[in-house]
């Protein structure tokens, strides 16, 4: 066993070599191939005594060993990933951690967006302002300022990391928006797929029809609000929670807000047609389910929404504005969906956003923004928010494509008694190189 290496080392070597150049680059397997060869020269020499060989094996050992990890790690701390994970900040142990600083540059591209949410939270909802306005003027100062990400604590402002959903501070992102469809009073033409008004339960309570009794005609026709051009469309917009209805006369779009749903659970339509083998795991977006639908059949089509029983209706309201679940009016790319047993509404983010293509695909950059946390979601749980996009086709196709990886930061003022977490959330320690004292809908189916 003290001379195993005569023959075997320069196999191994060579594979050791490849595997660290392929995991962790050239710099790092040149160091470790350095140290790798170190061992193997010595272990070959002929003169070498029992003893050294002994020594020679643990020199062996250890460099491997330290190759190995090093290689591992180098991996984790390798470029962004198609998705935009970045592993920057090490691994975090709590749902929120206090940080000097974000380890983060650049400045946030949509400082005014942010002043006119913080507008519109003021004006729509008077005692949310004013649990959260110590913060929102203290992010107005840093901002008029320079907003520099380093300087947050001169003016008052405390940074809380979150762990995201891998605790390497990853947090997903979706996206939702505001759809407009075209629809008509009645039933006429092409226009023949209806939007419901919420049913009467009954007395006993009862659980409603699900979407296939109901595609199959469950419901009274009186119950119509309007009749669209498309199925598919009519289910986006369950999605989403509203939308926008041009009737085609001429008149202001009507807004129909979210009434309810019919009791049965949310089935993700996107994972049948993956477990189906129907669309790439990689290649799963709001654009590749309308895609497929375009080259199916009706009937097609409706078998694949059947197989989500839940079902969501609405209300008209003529001139609303898009408003979240704290009946705030949102800003796009402002306001984001959050889990409220994690993230309070009303709370501030500081978010660096991953950049897509026009195809969706993630360009390695990223873009500061500054958000509101003012809406919910179903799907909506943990380390994720779903930002909101605006309305129309645009906002549609940019919403349609995310579902990718950024960094955030929960804004405080640090003299504000404001809640931070949650009554379900037990307040994190702070960093070792933290400072500061600890402060304590989207309606998707």
């Amino acid at each position: 066993m003290g001379y195993f290496l005569n023959v075997t080392t320069p196999v191994l070597y060579g594979r050791c070599y490849k595997m660290l150049k392929i995991a962790s680059g050239d710099f790092l397997s040149d160091v470790v191939s350095f140290s790798i060869g170190v061992c193997y020269r010595s272990a070959v020499n002929p003169s070498m005594s029992k003893e050294s060989a002994k020594k020679m094996r643990g020199c062996w050992g250890k460099y491997l060993l330290a190759g190995v990890v090093i290689a591992i790690l180098a991996g984790c701390q390798s470029k962004p990933t198609d998705r935009g994970q970045q592993y920057k900040d090490g691994h975090l142990n709590q749902p929120l951690e206090l940080v000097n600083e974000p380890n983060a540059a650049g400045k946030p591209v949509n400082a005014r967006d942010f002043v006119d949410q913080v507008v519109e939270i003021r004006n729509a909802s008077p005692n949310l302002y004013t649990s959260n306005n110590s913060t929102f003027q203290a992010i107005e100062n840093w901002m008029m300022s320079g907003a520099d990400t380093r300087e947050l604590s001169k003016f008052g402002l405390s940074a809380w990391q979150m762990e995201g959903v891998d605790n390497f501070g990853n947090v997903q992102f979706t996206g939702y928006y505001t759809p407009v469809l075209q629809a008509r009073y009645t039933r006429q033409g092409e226009f023949r797929y209806p939007l419901y008004a919420m049913p009467a339960r009954g007395k006993k309570n009862r659980r409603l029809p699900d979407r296939a009794s109901i595609y199959s005609g469950a419901l009274d026709d009186r119950l119509a609000l309007a009749w669209t051009n498309s199925l598919v469309d009519n289910f986006m917009m369950e999605v989403q929670g509203s939308a926008y209805i041009d009737f085609g006369d001429g008149r202001p779009l009507t807004f129909f807000g979210y009434a309810g749903k019919n009791g049965h659970a949310y089935r993700s339509i996107g994972k049948v047609l993956i477990d189906r083998g129907e669309v790439a795991r990689e290649d799963m977006s709001m654009q590749a389910i309308r895609k497929w639908a375009e080259q199916h059949s009706e009937y097609e089509v409706r078998e694949l929404l059947e197989q989500n029983p839940s079902f969501v209706f609405f209300k008209p309201m003529m001139t609303s504005p898009v408003k979240g679940a704290s009946a705030v009016p949102l800003v796009a790319k402002a306001s984001v969906a959050s889990d409220r047993s994690l993230i309070p509404a009303g709370t501030a983010l500081l978010a660096e956003v991953p950049l897509l293509n026009n195809e969706g695909k993630f360009t390695g950059k990223y873009e500061m923004r500054l958000m509101v946390a003012l809406d919910v979601g179903g799907a909506i749980k943990g380390q994720h928010f779903d930002i909101y996009q605006g309305i129309g086709h645009e906002a549609g196709h940019a919403a349609g494509f995310y579902n990718h990886y950024g960094r955030v930061w929960v804004l405080k003022n640090t003299q504000s008694n404001g809640t931070l977490f949650s009554a379900s959330q037990s307040a994190p320690s702070m960093n070792s190189n933290s400072s500061g004292s600890l402060l304590v809908s989207n309606p998707q189916n």
